[in-house]
């Protein structure tokens, strides 16, 4: 049996959410698994669904870990078949005894804005005695790995494993309802999925845009997410005269955001730095790649390891919008977007969740 400690999980709408769930779905191909998550909103009817144990964990933040780590330990205590503790997060280890830890391959996965903390910060303590628990510290790219090593981190226990994809024929796409939702008549279709947030680069894509709309001016952007910085976007939107070509949203199924993806021309999220919190994968790349959907994406952070720069997409300076512009008009040159994104998808296959569920494997037995 597999165990899972996660504070994030689907229902949760998420990278990590995803992330997770992934990991579950397919290391259930190879055993039984048993997931400890945070209770949520219609996590009842999605639980229910699953072909593996989800036990939620409700009460108050403070008091769920601690309620979560007990619930672990008895479990542990009771079971004597299990192959391997798995955890989100190195907090979701933090409240875990280091007997619990040892008693079986334990796998605690990094991702780069929760690890980012000054060299011997209280946080940066805490993490490291937490992460000392681990067998295996799973980073999520080449960035992940180097800042690991640099917040003090050992070398020898951090294992590269990017995040995987199902590689499956989505029959289930609405891809006419996602170009009405573009607009039949625009040109180019360009589409952003993520939580809006400082690091995620839209605000200098804003002003890029405004001057990519001189060029094209039908061209549509959807952005799909929400967050802090949702309103203030909308706020730029207005003031720059782009309401005809943007568009917020909020709420979507996910065979309506697959379908918006698939049938952009291309997808757009130039992440930077934004204090300590930084882009170290970035999901979103690899699920638009599979799509064929090529991606500009930023310098700062892991991107690199999925937007290979002119190859599968661009990589760009977040931080500037004349950078951002340089690459929009870049990707459009030529149709470039048309042969990237058929470089990007067959690229992502490499990435296909067969393959990297076997990495986790490998390690545990």
């Amino acid at each position: 049996m597999f165990v899972i400690t996660t504070r994030s999980f689907l229902p949760e709408l998420g990278g990590m959410q995803i992330l997770m769930t992934d990991i579950a779905n397919h290391l259930s191909k190879h055993g039984p698994v048993k997931v400890y998550a945070e209770d949520k909103p219609n996590a009842k009817a999605f639980d229910q669904k699953q072909k593996y144990e989800i036990e939620r964990i409700k009460g108050f933040k403070f008091i769920r870990k601690f309620r979560k780590a007990n619930q672990i330990h008895d479990f542990f205590n009771k079971n004597k078949s299990i192959a391997a503790l798995i955890s989100d997060h190195w907090k979701s280890l933090e409240k875990l005894s280091k007997n619990i830890c040892s008693s079986v391959p334990t796998l605690c996965l990094i991702h780069g804005k929760e690890i980012n903390h000054p060299i011997k910060s209280p946080l940066n303590i805490r993490m490291i005695n937490s992460l000392s628990k681990a067998k295996f510290i799973i980073a999520n790219s080449n960035f992940t790995k180097n800042l690991a090593i640099e917040k003090g981190i050992p070398e020898n226990k951090i294992i590269i494993i990017n995040p995987g994809t199902d590689m499956i024929d989505h029959k289930d796409l609405d891809e006419n309802g996602a170009i009405n939702i573009y607009g039949q008549s625009s040109h180019p279709k360009i589409i952003s999925v993520c939580r809006l947030e400082k690091r995620k680069g839209l605000e200098q894509t804003l002003l890029a845009l405004k001057n990519f709309q001189a060029k094209y001016e039908d061209f549509r952007m959807v952005i799909v997410g929400d967050g802090d910085e949702k309103q203030n976007l909308e706020q730029q939107s207005k003031q720059l005269g782009l309401n005809q070509n943007l568009m917020f949203l909020s709420d979507v199924t996910q065979e309506m955001k697959n379908s918006l993806i698939k049938v952009a021309d291309f997808f757009v999220m130039p992440s930077i730095q934004a204090g300590k919190s930084v882009e170290g994968f970035g999901i979103s790349f690899l699920e638009a790649a599979k799509f064929g959907t090529p991606s500009i994406a930023g310098i700062t952070g892991g991107a690199s390891d999925i937007v290979k720069n002119g190859e599968t997409g661009l990589l760009c300076d977040g931080e500037n919008h004349n950078e951002i512009y340089k690459s929009l008009t870049q990707i459009m040159e030529n149709n470039n977007y048309k042969l990237m994104g058929e470089k990007a998808k067959l690229f992502s296959e490499q990435f296909s969740w067969d393959l990297q569920i076997k990495k986790y494997l490998d390690l545990i037995y």
